[in-house]
């Protein structure tokens, strides 16, 4: 079965031109009190195939950012640029995967699931789609389920489904916003897994929302480091050095420690001792 893999490449882009930028934006919020700011002007770059990351505590503004990129929510400053054109509104070039994957109509078997929105948004007729999706299910090694009903699916099948079926979009960016968080343990390190040699088959461009270190690590090959609320840039990590087999490992533990100082740790003593071959700090 073949489908055609539509990508950005760097050939794509012009040598100065990222695939998406995020310039300067804050963010913010109503509550019944009063207006809060979830970020404060953060700016980052990602380019073509990257496995970017958005690592964090809770409540410093990723999720909220993760929204911004796809288009639900409008900055109060600074602007996001694809492919140069700002980005003003959701569209099929950015596709959410969130952490909850009930979201799959229990009515619809797993190819329909995956179908569904390449019918929706009349990006292909039928049969193309159907051979879409079973292509895509076939990567994320669920061909054998293509009937199923999502009832019948463990956690971990239904985030490979939510995985197919975003990626059967052909998106320019895969945006996930902690998508293995309500697994168990042993199910979250395999979906990892199976999130990078997908990567590795298909090189699409990754946005990924995590508040663990190590998960961050594992996934990323760039991290950015999101102050505590509101949240800024603290510093950004270049981390393809490392991956599943990488964990327990000396160098990893000890990164990981370094990155939790960087978060959490505001004495100048702990941004010093970081390895600046590998770390960018924002100040």
């Amino acid at each position: 079965m073949n489908a055609p893999l539509q990508g950005h490449t760097a050939s794509n882009l012009s040598p100065a031109q990222a695939l998406l930028a995020v310039d300067q934006v804050s963010l913010e919020y109503r509550t019944p009190e009063r207006v809060v700011r979830a970020t404060h002007q953060v700016s980052f770059e990602i380019d073509p195939a990257d496995r970017f990351v958005l690592l964090g505590p809770s409540g410093c503004g990723k999720s909220t950012l993760l929204k911004a990129v796809a288009g639900f929510i409008k900055p109060c400053e600074g602007e996001i640029r694809l492919l140069g054109q700002k980005v003003e509104q959701p569209g099929p070039d950015r596709i959410v995967v969130f952490q909850e994957f009930d979201q799959l109509p229990p009515w619809k078997t797993v190819k329909q699931n995956v179908m569904f929105p390449l019918l929706a948004s009349r990006t292909l007729k039928r049969r193309e789609a159907e051979e879409r999706a079973l292509y895509y299910l076939d990567k994320v090694g669920l061909s054998a389920f293509a009937d199923a009903y999502p009832h019948t699916l463990s956690g971990g099948m239904k985030a490979r489904v939510a995985i197919a079926r975003a990626l059967a979009m052909q998106p320019k960016i895969l945006l996930m916003d902690e998508p293995f968080a309500a697994l168990d343990a042993l199910t979250r390190r395999k979906m990892q897994e199976e999130l990078l040699l997908l990567w590795e088959e298909v090189r699409f461009t990754l946005l990924f929302v995590t508040h663990s270190i190590e998960e961050a690590l594992v996934v990323g090959n760039r991290i950015l480091l999101l102050s505590p609320h509101p949240g800024r840039v603290r510093a950004e990590i270049h981390s393809h050095q490392y991956d599943l087999h990488s964990l327990g490992g000396v160098a990893f533990q000890a990164s990981a420690r370094r990155i939790h100082r960087l978060l959490f740790d505001e004495s100048p003593e702990a941004k010093t001792e970081l390895d600046f071959a590998d770390i960018r700090i924002a100040y």
